[in-house]
């Protein structure tokens, strides 16, 4: 039986995180508190835009345990969401194991269903929280969608049919330990790299954008994953860039957490790093290709600016080729924004990172 273990901090706000592990004290806990299992099986971006809906239902459910069936990489994330009690490992609806007594609420914040839905009935909860599907009471999500744009409303919206109040714009996460909140002085990040080719910007733009920004008070540091190292030495080399200006492969989620956090900028396809930014209050300027920015983008009111042209967005997310609406955006559009956001940021006086007002918490 997977149990509480090593016992982290999460969030700064003196909640505790358990990774998995063995223990008689974390047995009793697990017998003495009824279980929440909330599924949300998918990737960082996926993860950040449900932190509204993670901290609702830490919220409704104060004496349950919550455990969030995710991927293991999140868990540097997941500890800074101080909503969560335990990260039980899970790649996919199909992969979830479970071998404890029928948790007391199963909350589907996977999808719709099918597979989702067949992967948490099998565990026989006595509460079922989710998208109507046979057997799942709830609202229909075409329904939800109708009315609620981004993906962070449309998980509130859920919960708030199922009685549980969730307020949207609650997705900041607090720093890192150590990060400074001024970004005076703190690298620019350009991440050239995407999942798929059609949010990927061109190479040859990505290095002049690069070469623009760079200078020496907020130098420019080329990020990705192991996968992109070629693609990022490719922008660095273009843009003049040394190889040690080059992070991809060489940082975790952590440090890339960390480095987000503390960044004058960031500047990105529609992908993980820019959910990043949004989560940390990180200025930020985001290309869009085949998806709506009013679905996935960052919020309204904050440091960010998207941009991207609807007008001839193809829409495929999974195709080879850059969108066209991504292609539409040219260098200038996006020395124009970024321009525009450190005029705003001179103009502000400083907000710490971690800042959560009492209604968010």
């Amino acid at each position: 039986m997977p149990c509480a273990g090593d016992r982290l901090r999460g969030g700064g706000h003196g909640r505790g995180f358990t990774r998995p592990g063995r223990g008689y004290a974390a047995e009793v806990e697990h017998i003495a508190r009824p279980t929440a299992l909330v599924l949300r099986a998918l990737h960082l971006g996926d993860l950040l835009v449900a932190v509204p809906a993670l901290r609702a239902l830490r919220r409704a459910l104060p004496g349950h345990r919550i455990v969030l069936a995710t991927t293991a990489a999140l868990e540097p994330l997941v500890a800074l969401v101080d909503a969560v009690d335990e990260l039980l490992p899970t790649a996919a609806p199909e992969a979830l194991e479970w071998s404890r007594a029928a948790p007391d609420v199963a909350v589907n914040l996977h999808g719709r269903g099918p597979q989702s839905h067949r992967a948490l009935d099998a565990l026989e909860p006595n509460r079922r929280i989710g998208f109507a599907s046979p057997g799942w009471p709830g609202p229909h999500v075409d329904e939800v969608a109708a009315h609620h744009a981004h993906e962070r409303e449309r998980w509130c919206a859920m919960l708030e049919w199922h009685g549980i109040a969730a307020d949207p714009r609650d997705l900041r996460l607090t720093a890192p330990a150590g990060v400074s909140s001024s970004r005076v002085c703190a690298p620019v990040i350009v991440h050239p790299g995407a999942r798929h080719g059609a949010k990927r910007w061109p190479v040859g733009r990505f290095a002049e954008l690069a070469a623009s920004l760079n200078c020496p008070l907020t130098p420019v540091v080329i990020t990705g994953g192991a996968d992109e190292q070629e693609l990022a030495h490719a922008v660095a080399g273009a843009a003049g860039l040394g190889a040690s200006r080059v992070l991809a492969g060489r940082t975790d989620l952590e440090q890339l957490s960390a480095l987000v956090a503390g960044a004058s900028l960031v500047v990105s396809g529609d992908t993980g790093i820019a959910h990043l930014a949004a989560a940390f209050g990180t200025p930020s300027v985001t290309l869009f290709g085949p998806v709506d920015p009013a679905r996935w983008g960052p919020p309204a009111d904050g440091p960010h600016i998207a941009l991207g042209d609807a007008s001839v967005r193809r829409g495929d997310p999974f195709a080879d080729d850059p969108d066209p609406a991504l292609l539409a955006v040219g260098v200038g559009d996006v020395l124009r924004a970024a321009a525009r956001l450190r005029r705003k940021a001179a103009a502000a006086p400083p907000v710490p990172v971690a800042s959560r007002t009492v209604a968010q918490r």
